[in-house]
């Protein structure tokens, strides 16, 4: 056997023109598996990315193959993207919705923009935004629990009533069953509907401590606006226009289903809200059991 340079050298062939031709010779095959294990990736990027509302970047995308076993770099995941012409959805400008009341009472501001919670029914915070339809203006009210950014109560209305968001908040409470030795503490900017006596009456009675931003900020309420956010970003703005109010309300449900059980949130390790409070209570019941078992 001889190695390179001396056959270069016999032959009188430099050796850099030997080894371009050689990569050339193998160029063709390399390009042919990738082209191959391009066109399995292909369709599970674009089932990924279908199946989540078409709301899913390269990042998300990635991230989700990898839970499902399908590892992969993450920019093939963005080159197959782009050879596919999907992307994710962007977020634009929100408009806020808030009337103040001046004459009511307001709670405390029990969270000074800390929404970062320990355990599930530690802190909800509450707000609601709009969206414009063929039959007039449709408000859509959410409450989520901070500790996995799960929604937890919602609702659709015609009008900005307090019944409207108090609907919201009794579906949260039926669905959550929180208890007085919660500390349950829900926040809410300083809308009309969140601090009137009706709203307020049943939050006592639920055990639940209000809690209301004080400047009327944004940033008093950012998770609840966030949320808003997201809901307007990946549903509203990109199925527009809306014809019926009955609509908005039927792909809400949808929505809110795939957010809390299927959406990965990178702000609580790229999981569902529904398995990051699934994985709070298997270790709090392994904890439980440790004690006995020593």
């Amino acid at each position: 056997m001889y190695g390179v340079e001396p056959i270069c050298q016999a032959l009188q062939v430099a050796p850099s023109a030997y080894r371009r031709h050689a990569a050339r010779g193998r160029q063709p095959q390399l390009r042919s598996q990738r082209a191959q294990k391009d066109e399995q990736l292909k369709p599970q990027i674009y089932r990924i990315w279908e199946q989540n509302f078409r709301v899913y970047g390269a990042r998300k995308v990635w991230k989700q193959m990898n839970r499902e076993g399908v590892h992969v770099a993450r920019c093939t995941v963005e080159r197959l993207m782009r050879a596919l012409g999907i992307e994710g959805v962007r977020r634009g400008k929100r408009v806020r919705t808030t009337v103040p009341d001046s004459a009511a009472a307001c709670p405390q501001d029990l969270v000074k923009r800390h929404f970062d919670a320990d355990r599930p029914n530690q802190l909800w915070v509450a707000d609601f935004t709009y969206v414009s339809t063929w039959q007039g203006w449709l408000y859509v009210a959410f409450i989520i629990d901070a500790y996995a950014k799960r929604i937890v109560g919602w609702r659709a209305c015609s009008s900005m009533t307090t019944d409207f968001v108090l609907d919201a908040l009794e579906q949260a409470v039926y669905d959550r069953r929180p208890t007085q030795s919660d500390g349950l503490i829900h926040h809410s900017d300083r809308g009309s509907q969140y601090v009137s006596i009706r709203y307020s009456e049943r939050l006592s009675e639920a055990g639940i401590n209000p809690s209301v931003g004080n400047t009327g900020s944004a940033y008093d309420n950012a998770l609840a606006e966030t949320i808003n956010g997201l809901y307007k970003t990946e549903l509203i703005h990109r199925r527009a226009p809306w014809k019926t109010k009955a609509a908005v309300e039927l792909a809400t449900l949808e929505w809110v289903s795939w957010f809390n059980h299927q959406r990965l949130l990178g702000s609580i390790g790229d999981i569902p809200p529904a398995e990051a409070e699934e994985r709070y209570y298997r270790q709090l019941a392994a904890q439980a059991v440790q004690p006995v078992l020593l």
